[in-house]
């Protein structure tokens, strides 16, 4: 299995202090030079032959300069270029206005608006790029409007003009590109919230720069080598004491689906015991399903010695009797993973909270956006606005790792630093997927991963099992969490290193 590696993620400022780093190194070419050659060379894969018919977007930034340089470039291989100038020249910076002079020395015209009957080969959008930061309206919409009307392919620059670079959040209306080329690095608004849906298949051009060694980032995307990492490889003098015991604590009345769930994606994701701790009046007695899966009064699970690691919440419910055995679980001295009614329970408790903020061992949180806003007493919406914000706040407030799930799921550390997660698909939109996520990371933290670790590999793995269903035609529509686990070891054992 071909194992990819994180790549480096930068908010818009970040990529700003690049770029003058860059340009202040001697003999450098402009970066809106190399850019737009970047952007034509891909335009052109995606055009194929010689001779189409490109419609060019520019819009009145430096992200128009783009699309100028882009245009000349594809004039100049003899494609049929018409473009789109939705700005005023005068405002233009002096390198932006120099690509529209180039345009304008190989003979191109500029239109206020897109030709009413143009059907285009190619739409490269280079109306707004990642400086965007207000709600875009007016004539810019209707120009967004129109060309989402159209078919075929549509190719952004840095981002699609109008979602927001460092969120993905729309801003007032976004155009919907097939394709993005990114410049010099990737930015969270591409691969989270609304940005996936509005930025097509990504492709960084990184204009021959060595960011790493320009700026160091705090972000990344994560990927199949942080599993790899995450599974230490097994000798074959090994027994399951080594591969450490989970614990979960869940499943009340009605809820036990979740705990189950939980308990069978750690045992088959290598965990070597798996306890189950229900809540429920009237518990199973065995898994039949499961049975190597061992049920336990919650209590007999909080004796000394008997597990290695917790998972809380699955169907834990929030009644006083609930809180009382996660105020016990909270004091214990093992790593611990909180999820669902056990962060509803924090988010309502200060006592709780304040346990949680004075834990030593390893801790993970794994917060749905409503569950993140009431931790972090604010509304969902807050949350969404600034996914990588919010997921960083969590993590230093509560002194935990932090995986705020959802499209572009981010995991944050204590230290500021994150990963985004590009992995999955809507298929996972069903009952049960936390609570396998919950119990794949309480098996990786049992095998000895960090906290940090544990969490990236495990929501990377999530997603790329869910995919790998989909791909299979088992998906989107009907996934299910227990699939889910079962796809999960597989990709988990072709990824882990030989002993």
């Amino acid at each position: 299995m071909n194992v990819d590696t994180p790549r480096p993620i930068y908010l818009t400022r970040e990529i700003r202090e690049i770029e003058r780093l860059a340009q202040a190194q001697p003999g450098s070419m402009p970066l809106m030079e190399q850019a737009g050659l970047a952007a034509a060379e891909y335009a052109r894969e995606l055009l194929g032959e010689y001779g189409r018919t490109v419609l060019v977007l520019a819009g009145p930034g430096n992200n128009g300069g783009d699309a100028f340089e882009v245009a000349a470039q594809l004039k100049h291989w003899f494609y049929r270029v018409e473009l789109v100038f939705a700005g005023d020249e005068h405002q233009l910076s002096e390198d932006a206005l120099a690509a529209l002079r180039k345009w304008r020395a190989c003979g191109g015209n500029t239109y206020a608006a897109p030709p009413a009957a143009l059907r285009p080969d190619l739409v490269v959008d280079g109306l707004f790029g990642i400086g965007l930061t207000r709600a875009l309206e007016g004539g810019y919409a209707d120009i967004i409007a129109g060309i989402n009307r159209l078919p075929g392919p549509k190719l952004a620059l840095d981002i699609a003009s109008g979602i927001n670079a460092d969120t993905g959040t729309i801003m007032g209306t976004a155009l919907r590109a097939t394709h993005t080329i990114s410049f010099i690095a990737l930015k969270p608004g591409l691969l989270t919230l609304d940005g996936p849906d509005h930025c097509g298949e990504v492709r960084v051009a990184d204009l021959g720069l060595d960011v790493r060694a320009l700026l160091e980032n705090k972000g990344a995307t994560a990927a199949a080598e942080l599993l790899r990492l995450a599974l230490a490889p097994r000798p074959h003098n090994f027994h399951k004491g080594k591969a450490g015991s989970v614990g979960v604590l869940g499943g009340a009345q009605g809820m036990v689906g979740a705990a189950l769930l939980a308990g069978r994606a750690a045992l088959k994701l290598g965990a070597g015991k798996v306890f189950l701790g229900l809540l429920s009046d009237h518990p199973p007695q065995v898994d039949y399903a499961q049975p190597e899966v061992m049920l336990r009064t919650p209590h007999e699970l909080l004796e000394p010695g008997m597990v290695t690691v917790f998972a809380a919440g699955p169907g834990m419910g929030t009644v006083k009797s609930a809180e009382q055995l996660l105020r016990e679980v909270l004091d214990a001295n093992v790593p611990l993973v909180l999820d669902a009614d056990a962060l509803n329970l924090i988010a309502a408790s200060k006592t709780l909270q304040a346990r949680l903020q004075k834990r030593s061992a390893p801790c993970v949180l794994t917060p749905h956006p409503a569950e993140a806003a009431r931790l972090l007493v604010c509304a969902t919406a807050e949350v969404q606005a600034d996914r990588v914000k919010a997921a960083v706040e969590l993590a230093q407030r509560y002194r935990a790792v932090a995986a705020l799930k959802g499209n572009g799921s981010i995991v944050a550390s204590p230290d500021g630093t994150w990963l985004i997660n590009s992995s999955g698909n809507p298929g996972m939109a069903s009952a049960g997927m936390g609570d396998v996520l919950t119990g794949m990371i309480a098996a990786l933290l049992a095998q000895g991963a960090g906290a940090r670790a544990a969490a990236a590999a495990a929501v990377w793995l999530h997603g790329a099992a869910a995919d790998t269903l989909a791909a299979q035609g088992q998906g989107p529509l009907g996934i299910t969490a227990s699939d889910v686990i079962d796809a999960a070891r597989r990709i988990a054992n072709a990824v882990q290193r030989p002993a």
